[in-house]
């Protein structure tokens, strides 16, 4: 699987099974994922944990915000993917940066015929 696939899968916090049912990786299996491919010094590793932790808590803190509408919850997880991007990024030296690209498979734009889900939310949202 390319880095471009996978980092936003280690980053996104979403449970991802596997084929015998495990739990999602930790946030010590992504920073050493991260450090591998991306070669990191401990200085770097430590910032990217603190920053996956943080975010972590801050996904956590808008899934149990009962008072955000579903395509607010989105735009604010865009948003905070967007960030610990950035903020990873901005630990990472110029030629980690040219192999760090998460985002560049959400730059990719759908089919036409593709709905999205903020289509499917304004169609289920009563009026």
């Amino acid at each position: 699987m390319s880095l471009a696939l996978l980092l936003p899968i280690l980053l996104s916090g979403a449970p991802v099974v596997a084929q015998r049912g495990h739990r999602p990786p930790s946030i010590d299996d992504r920073v050493k994922v991260l450090a591998k491919k991306l070669d990191l010094n401990e200085t770097q590793q430590a910032a990217v944990k603190k920053i996956l932790e943080q975010r972590q808590q801050e996904t956590l803190r808008l899934r149990l915000d009962s008072s955000i509408t579903g395509s607010v919850r989105i735009e604010r997880f865009r948003a905070l993917q967007d960030d610990t991007v950035e903020r990873i990024r901005a630990v990472l030296n110029e030629e980690q940066r040219k192999k760090y690209d998460p985002l560049a498979p959400r730059r990719i734009q759908p089919a036409p015929e593709q709905r999205s889900v903020e289509d499917w939310i304004k169609a289920t949202t009563p009026h």
